[in-house]
């Protein structure tokens, strides 16, 4: 058997320990219920985000991006399709750059859409640009 990974939860950000083999059996939270892997990308904050990325065993993939960027607008449904085909395999997030100043701040987002791969809560990759699926895809498991 082997060991457990902790996943935090994307409604209530509880941190959750699963047996690996349970993360394809749609597993629900233990403490608010729901499912802990959900098909689209979770919205973090400036509140959120550090809990979200430190607490995931899984990669963390973040995409940082801003409402008014005309290829973030255009990647958008390519990172949630990407998102729900591999939400077993990392966990998916978005972060609005003009909403979460701090973490953008805090990252030194320049350009958007950037996208940054987070491992026990420590960045190990970043993209910057708009990508499509395909490239997407190849980029995320490049880095899994």
């Amino acid at each position: 058997m082997s060991e457990p990974v902790h996943i935090t939860c994307s409604h209530c950000m509880a941190k959750n320990r699963l047996p690996v083999e349970k993360i394809n059996q749609e597993p629900t939270c233990g403490k608010c219920k729901k499912s802990i892997l959900v098909d689209a990308p979770i919205a973090l904050t400036d509140q959120n985000f550090q809990r979200f990325i430190q607490n995931n065993d899984l990669p963390v993939i973040v995409d940082f991006w801003a409402t008014w960027c005309g290829p973030c607008q255009m990647m958008a449904p390519l990172y949630a399709q990407v998102s729900s085909n591999m939400k077993s395999q990392a966990r998916f997030a978005k972060v609005d750059t003009e909403q979460a100043q701090q973490v953008a701040a805090n990252f030194n987002i320049r350009s958007i859409p950037t996208l940054i791969v987070y491992k026990a809560g420590k960045e190990v990759a970043r993209q910057a640009g708009a990508m499509d699926k395909t490239s997407l895809t190849n980029w995320v498991i490049s880095q899994l």
